[in-house]
């Protein structure tokens, strides 16, 4: 990966893990896109077909793939607001099971709550009503 990085002429990153400037979000994206059965690993033989294979990739990452800091929904259903309806059901589900066999649990089932905004650097975000302001 890092000769194509560097054939492609970008510079990599040698930031570590837990540095403050670093992107949690992007590192879990690479580590996804890196252990998917379908990674190329001797590269491509075009741009098309990268560009093929990134489209499919993101496709797959925002439409299909549960990710769990957003209770196991996909990206697509939490931006469109169809993770709550999900995270209701599993919530109703879990109780109805936990109710019939709760010796299954040593505590508490599964938080379906949908999670809060997600932020990079909250510290640093501007809010809009400030946004609005400064216009």
């Amino acid at each position: 990966m890092k000769v194509t990085i560097e054939k492609l002429g970008i510079t990599a990153s040698y930031s570590r893990p837990r540095i403050s400037n670093d992107n949690p979000f992007s590192e879990a994206l690479f580590r996804t896109c890196k252990y998917r059965p379908n990674w190329p690993t001797k590269g491509f033989a075009t741009k098309a077909e990268a560009q093929a294979w990134v489209n499919s990739f993101a496709n797959w990452y925002n439409g299909e793939h549960l990710h769990s800091t957003i209770r196991s929904v996909t990206p697509n259903a939490r931006h469109a607001g169809r993770d709550r309806a999900t995270l209701e059901n599993r919530a109703g589900l879990y109780a109805n099971v936990h109710e019939q066999n709760p010796q299954r649990w040593s505590g508490k089932t599964r938080n379906w709550r949908p999670t809060g905004p997600v932020w990079l650097n909250p510290e640093n975000e501007i809010s809009a009503p400030e946004i609005r302001d400064a216009a």
